[in-house]
């Protein structure tokens, strides 16, 4: 069996604690994985301001082309695990094996995090607003005529990350060319990601000290976010509320991410199904920027429809079939639990699963010995129904109608909204609105990123702070 081991200033450690990560179908272990305590997690973390000095051999552009280095070794590579040698196949077949995504889009995302490594210049040009990043070099320098200097707020990044998709490990390496060390908390599920991601760098010429890799238990992820100066807590409301208020945890939860269709573009409605349906689907509707609300002021019922037929043709395949788009719950009663809610919820008048009309009754659906929860179109007659702004683990989308003057202050709190109209007043309000955090004017998938925009809080913004800085001529 395949040991994952701790990774201690990037070296190899072997627990006598251990944990087995278990193929999600047939229950068969897949991995060992050596956990850390709080104990040994405390102590690593005390040495960071040690490792993080070692960063500072580095330039940034020297850190950005080991970026580019590691995108390869990623992608292609037979990296370590253990005491084993992970080539990209095996790598995509224990990542479906132990999360429940399809083969196909495991590799999608495998992609994704090459693609962002590749042209991490872009990235970090979004996040520091295109500053010369030779001044984080030298601690101070000028741009634009005007003297400037940063310093870190942090010796190391905190992670504490999920399983439910490997492609929001991209979130996180912008911090190796920022020279910020890492300690990384991965998800039970999915151990795989963020140590492939290590042995990259390392393999590219990273220094090794600057990777912790700490699995743990609840308390093993609370002493990193006590510990790091700056950390990204990847979880569901529940795990994140007690973090919430505390500015050295950037939140990554729910995204409730919406589609408004204004009243100049919604006859036209049926021009941007295509977008609608990728926003829902994509990436099996695991991740926050998958639109969960379609928000319309007409048309609403039609539109409704309209997207139950197509979601409902859909189909659960088994894991390695090329075509697969939805994922397996590694939890059956996780599933069940959830279908259950829906269900309940439905009691309440005002809500209609319009995708049964054309799928069957049927949600909850076994194939392959895999649990699927089938794409789910709502129709709300109104907003305070339970189903009309609410967010599950797989294709699920309520469509609501309501006036144009009330739809943003309806819509809440949304990680990405997509507005289809050239209405300059209500786009106008869209701006305006503290609760929309990335908006995309015109007809883009609400899953659609641009790698020079920050995404749910700027890392850059969170890892550095500008100090005022002034020297004689």
């Amino acid at each position: 069996m395949i040991h994952i081991p701790i990774l201690r200033a990037g070296k190899s450690y072997k627990s006598l604690s251990t944990v087995q990560v278990k193929h999600f179908r047939t229950g068969e272990p897949v991995a060992e994985v050596s956990q850390a305590n709080s104990g040994l997690i405390a102590k690593e973390l005390n040495a960071a301001a040690q490792n993080q000095r070692r960063m500072h051999d580095f330039s940034v552009a020297e850190l950005l082309e080991i970026c580019r280095r590691a995108a390869d070794k990623f992608l292609n590579a037979n990296l370590p695990v253990g005491d084993e040698s992970q080539s990209p196949e095996n790598y995509v077949h224990q990542l479906s094996s132990t999360t429940g995504m399809p083969e196909a889009l495991c590799c999608r995302n495998m992609t994704k995090i090459e693609t962002v490594l590749k042209n991490m210049q872009a990235v970090l040009d979004g996040l520091t607003r295109g500053l010369d990043l030779s001044i984080l070099d030298a601690g101070a320098g000028s741009q634009n005529g005007r003297p400037m200097s940063y310093f870190s707020q942090a010796n190391a990044l905190g992670a504490i990350l999920p399983s439910n998709s490997p492609g929001v490990h991209s979130l996180w390496l912008p911090a190796i060319p920022l020279k910020i060390p890492l300690a990384l908390k991965p998800g039970r599920e999915e151990p795989w990601t963020p140590f492939r991601i290590a042995q990259a760098f390392i393999a590219a010429g990273c220094p090794a000290e600057v990777f912790g890799y700490f699995p743990s238990d609840h308390p093993g992820a609370n002493e990193i976010l006590l510990r790091c100066g700056r950390s990204m807590f990847f979880g569901d409301q529940s795990s994140v509320k007690a973090w919430k208020n505390d500015p050295r945890v950037q939140i990554h939860g729910p995204g409730w991410s919406k589609i408004i269709i204004a009243e100049d573009k919604v006859s036209d409605w049926e021009k941007y199904l295509d977008v609608i349906v990728t926003s829902i689907v994509e990436n099996g509707g695991r991740s926050c920027l998958n639109a969960s609300g379609v928000w319309v002021s007409s048309h609403g019922r039609e539109i409704a429809e309209a997207l139950a037929r197509r979601l409902a043709q859909i189909e659960a395949k088994p894991m390695d079939h090329p075509e697969a788009r939805l994922a397996a719950f590694t939890n059956k009663k996780f599933a069940q639990r959830i279908n259950s809610m829906i269900e309940s919820q439905l009691q309440t008048s005002g809500a209609i699963d319009l995708t049964a009309k054309y799928r069957g009754a049927q949600r909850l659906v076994e194939i392959d010995g895999c649990t699927f929860l089938l794409p789910t179109i709502m129709w709300c007659e109104n907003p305070e129904h339970p189903l009309a702004n609410t967010e599950f683990l797989f294709p699920f989308a309520s469509v609501v109608q309501v006036p144009q003057k009330d739809i943003v202050h309806d819509i809440g709190s949304s990680l990405v909204v997509t507005a289809i109209t050239d209405d300059e007043k209500f786009k106008k309000e869209l701006f305006a609105s503290p609760n929309v955090d990335r908006l995309n004017l015109g007809a883009i998938p609400t899953n659609k990123i641009s790698w020079d925009q920050p995404h749910e809080g700027n890392l850059f913004e969170h890892l550095y702070r500008q100090r005022a800085f002034q020297k004689t001529e």
